[in-house]
């Protein structure tokens, strides 16, 4: 009998357990309905909840960089002995909201002509980690409400992609978020940061349409850069580079669908004693 009984409280537990998380998608649900979400907007938040980024050789270095460090006897301790190599962290929001059209857009922003790094290009509101953030995604939600006032709130955290390495060697993820209602977003520009903010059809970022291409050499090797034109409310960017590579490659996991031309995206060798 002890067993008999054992397992019917254990199909409860399940039960209860299973009705719980009932419970919790119906509110998550609820919620995003009432702030303007559609069915479409719901379905592709559950499924990109779902998506797992590849693993990297360079999160594999970091994971067993402890172990790695102690079988080889080091005396040196592990803070000191890696601090000095060790990548500058930063994330980037990748916010998708259903166009008027029905079509899916991101949000884009074009940097200050002011800025050191990158001035003047078009980019995902984002930078560098700070010592207050959790993780990557409250890098990416920060980042965004100091440069155009996207409150986090109103941004609903589905996934993240695997890392990018920027000409500088800045260790890029890419957080996607969705904004159920967008009417509700109201942009407030950092002009320090900040000179527009605009969107785009996420979809293009497939397409062979008003794209080009360029060789460039990084870190001793040659890569393809893909440039876009795009033009909305009779003004042109130029989107390229790391942001494009970016955008290309959360176009093919939203869409399940690889682009309409060669994708090639830098890879990164590590020296032996390199952390991330």
């Amino acid at each position: 009998m002890q067993p008999f009984i054992w397992k019917l409280f254990h199909f409860k537990d399940i039960n209860i357990r299973c009705q719980k998380q009932i419970d919790i998608l119906s509110k998550f649900m609820d919620c995003s309905i009432s702030n303007g979400g559609s069915k479409r907007l719901l379905d592709l938040a559950q499924r990109l909840r779902l998506y797992k980024p590849p693993l990297l050789p360079e999160d594999i270095l970091d994971d067993f960089m402890e172990e790695k460090v102690v079988s080889e006897e080091s005396t040196t301790p592990i803070a000191q002995n890696t601090e000095k190599f060790r990548y500058k962290r930063a994330a980037v929001l990748i916010c998708l909201f259903e166009g008027d059209a029905g079509d899916l857009r991101v949000i884009l922003t074009k940097r200050s002509s002011k800025l050191s790094t990158y001035s003047g290009e078009v980019a995902l509101p984002g930078g560098k980690a700070e010592e207050g953030d959790k993780d990557d995604m409250d890098t990416a939600k920060r980042e965004a409400m100091e440069e155009i006032g996207l409150d986090p709130e109103l941004v609903d955290v589905v996934t993240v992609l695997e890392p990018f390495f920027s000409k500088y060697l800045m260790r890029v993820v890419p957080v996607i978020g969705i904004l159920h209602d967008k009417k509700a977003f109201k942009p407030v520009l950092n002009p320090a940061e900040v000179e527009a903010v605009f969107d785009a059809p996420l979809e293009m970022f497939l397409k062979d349409e008003n794209r080009s291409q360029e060789k460039m050499q990084w870190m001793g090797e040659n890569h393809l850069i893909h440039l876009f034109d795009y033009e909305i409310e009779h003004k042109k960017f130029l989107i390229w580079g790391l942001t494009a590579g970016i955008l290309i490659r959360a176009a093919s996991v939203v869409y399940q669908r690889p682009p309409a031309f060669m994708e090639q995206n830098p890879k990164v060798k590590l020296p032996r004693d390199l952390t991330v």
